[in-house]
């Protein structure tokens, strides 16, 4: 059986790109390794913030929709994204930035999923959190140093990743039977798993709630994408997907990476996706993200794409 090695990225949905663009950026510190299009409907932007070159598991994307409405927060949603930062100095640091760019967050340093924490939204609406990581990083992931963040404070990548059902049980047995994540603390308001154990950057943390289901709007996340090396562990993971009784989108080519979605028990939307290629196909690492990048099944009809979309105004 492969081991999942932690998460490859995250997707939410925005309902303006230039806020967004500007948050992330400048704000955050992240840098936009990607600006193109979602595959499925060209006329959306799907924008990809992360390190220097956009490594696996730190990719936070958003999916441009400028007429989406309101979130109506419930459960049977991903509800929370833990970022790490590398230490309990870059908390205050961040407290005090937050105050600068006017960022809503909660004035006192808390603790979350047993870490110092400091929780903030962004303008959707989008719940985060940032965690000290006390030296855990990938060893990969490469801190991008044009950022306007010190690289003492900067975002080093995702960290734990919350999840809130009904039945906590049904994803409990998805994670840990199906997949091979490892319980690593449970209480009673909270299950925290992990693909790797004593890894932070695969944690999943789970809560039970019962009522309605969120409605997705502005702010609310798509899917949680999970790493696998390449397209032989890809297509394992396809057959134990199906072999448990999911249905599966079957192996999707994303050209910067390949990967397959399917919906668990819950409703929570899982992506597999391979590390590579990556986003330096089709450019190089000096101007990544400067200029709408297009998948070669999309380049032809380019005029018609860039003539529906709105302009990003560039930080």
């Amino acid at each position: 059986m492969y081991q999942i090695p932690g998460h490859h990225h995250i997707s939410m949905m925005t309902k303006d790109v230039n806020e967004n663009n500007y948050l992330y950026q400048k704000t955050m510190g992240l840098r936009r390794v990607k600006k193109t299009v979602n595959q499925d409907d060209p006329t959306m932007y799907h924008l990809f913030y992360g390190d220097r070159v956009g490594s696996p598991g730190t990719e936070l994307t958003f999916f441009g929709m400028p007429y989406i409405g309101n979130t109506y927060r419930g459960t049977n949603a991903i509800t929370r994204i833990g970022l790490l930062v590398p230490s309990d100095a870059s908390l205050t640091y961040w407290q005090e930035r937050f105050e600068t760019f006017d960022v809503t967050y909660t004035n006192e340093i808390t603790k979350y999923a047993g870490r110092k924490a400091l929780h903030f939204e962004d303008r959707d609406g989008l719940r985060l959190v940032l965690l000290v990581a006390n030296g855990e990083k990938a060893t990969f992931w490469e801190q991008w140093e044009k950022s306007d963040v010190p690289m003492e404070h900067q975002i080093l990548g995702i960290g734990p990743v919350e999840m809130t059902v009904r039945r906590l049980e049904k994803l409990t047995n998805t994670l840990t039977d199906l997949f091979g994540y490892v319980e690593k603390t449970r209480t009673d308001e909270e299950v925290v798993f992990q693909s790797i154990t004593g890894e932070v950057f695969g944690e999943i943390v789970v809560r039970q709630l019962e009522g309605k289901s969120e409605k997705p709007g502005r702010g609310s996340v798509h899917h949680l994408a999970i790493r696998v090396k390449n397209g032989e562990e890809l297509a394992y993971w396809d057959e134990q997907v199906k072999k448990w009784g999911f249905d599966s989108t079957g192996i999707v080519d994303r050209y910067y990476f390949k990967s397959l979605y399917f919906r668990e028990s819950n409703g929570i939307v899982f992506e597999i996706a391979t590390d590579g290629p990556g986003f330096t196909i089709d450019g190089d690492i000096e101007t990544l993200g400067e200029t709408l990048d297009l998948p070669p099944f999309l380049e032809g009809r380019r005029t018609e794409i860039e003539a529906k979309l709105q302009p990003i105004e560039e930080v």
